[in-house]
């Protein structure tokens, strides 16, 4: 309020003060518009009564009240403070519009991507996403966790094809069947075969013929954790292996067999999703990310080295880890991420 105020009370100074053909009173048509940058339409409205107040000063003390060019000018200046008040209205009752669908939209996207528990079992748990359209919640990556009667926690992280909506419907799609059949008793692979056929069937069930496509997919790695074996079971549908940190060394977790990203399940060579095991002791550490993670570059086009960078977390706790990944990923990028990325870590406490 500085600038338009002390616009005015320069403005009224330097023109009484100035020769008798010298008017500086058009310029205080500024404070008004300046003010309408960053005020509401009350404030807008009180900045534009002063400046018309200061030419009617002007006008009286130079004693040219009654002209005509003076009344000109306060006339213009009230039509114009009359119309930054209005345009000030109308902004402000988008804004207020604006706010509430966004308002919704968020809470539509916490619920779709609801945070992950911070204990499960004997593991302890973190998660990290950041959209890479600016003011979103969530894209096309996602994860979800659920308990399952047997004893054991099982995860789901993946990353749909594509950007916007369409694959916002799609990860939303994934983590309701995801949810719907997880806590259940059927095993891994039958979990997978879910997945596969809800995607495909979502896709198709509407088409017919030609216009039956194959791209509409999602990369995917499926996780078993037991709670009292120190194993983890896997199935990755052609998503980036999960690291493996252990006494500051880094394993990639590579299974036996890479089975093609869910909802192409029709395109496997292989007719059964296979599992494959590997040790997760207690103190060890299991990073899992998306694409966005290792394909994010720096000004010079060099790729995010996870792997190198995950070996200095091994002994963080896993909030530590998502928040060090955070802090990392956003410097080697400088803040401009070109794809969503999500992560999540998971730490088997000791017994």
């Amino acid at each position: 309020m500085v600038v338009p105020l002390g616009l005015i009370a320069v403005v009224c100074v330097v023109d009484v003060l100035s020769p008798p053909h010298i008017h500086l009173g058009p310029l205080l048509v500024a404070a008004p518009a300046l003010t309408v940058a960053f005020a509401g339409a009350r404030l807008t409205a009180l900045v534009g009564a002063l400046a018309v107040a200061a030419q009617v000063v002007i006008g009286v003390v130079r004693g040219v009240f009654l002209t005509a060019n003076i009344q000109a000018q306060i006339a213009a200046l009230v039509l114009v403070s009359a119309l930054l008040v209005a345009l000030c209205l109308v902004r402000d009752r988008r804004e207020q519009e604006l706010y509430r669908v966004r308002s919704v939209a968020e809470a539509a996207q916490r619920v779709l991507l609801q945070p992950l528990p911070r204990r499960s079992g004997p593991l302890q748990i973190a998660d990290l996403y950041l959209p890479a359209e600016t003011g979103a919640e969530m894209g096309g990556d996602l994860y979800a966790a659920a308990r399952t009667v047997m004893g054991s926690t099982r995860l789901l992280v993946g990353d749909v094809r594509g950007k916007g909506l369409p694959a916002i419907s799609l990860a939303a799609l994934l983590l309701g069947a995801f949810r719907a059949a997880a806590h259940r008793q059927a095993t891994l692979p039958r979990l997978a075969i879910h997945l596969d056929g809800a995607m495909r069937w979502d896709t198709v069930q509407w088409r017919t013929g030609a216009e039956v496509t194959d791209e509409s997919f999602a990369t995917a790695v499926l996780l078993d954790v037991p709670d009292l074996e120190p194993v983890v079971h896997l199935i990755s549908c052609g998503h980036p292996p999960p690291l493996l940190l252990r006494r500051h060394q880094v394993i990639p977790l590579e299974p036996e067999v890479s089975h093609v990203p869910v909802g192409l399940g029709t395109l496997s060579p292989f007719p059964d999703y296979e599992v494959t095991t590997f040790p997760f002791e207690p103190g060890d550490l299991l990073l899992l990310y998306t694409d966005g993670v290792i394909e994010s570059r720096n000004a010079e086009g060099e790729f995010f080295p996870l792997a190198e960078r995950a070996a200095a977390w091994s002994g963080e706790d896993p909030d530590e880890v998502v928040r060090q990944l955070r802090k990392e990923l956003m410097a080697h990028v400088r803040g401009h991420l070109e794809d969503d990325v999500a992560a999540v870590a998971l730490r088997r406490r000791a017994p």
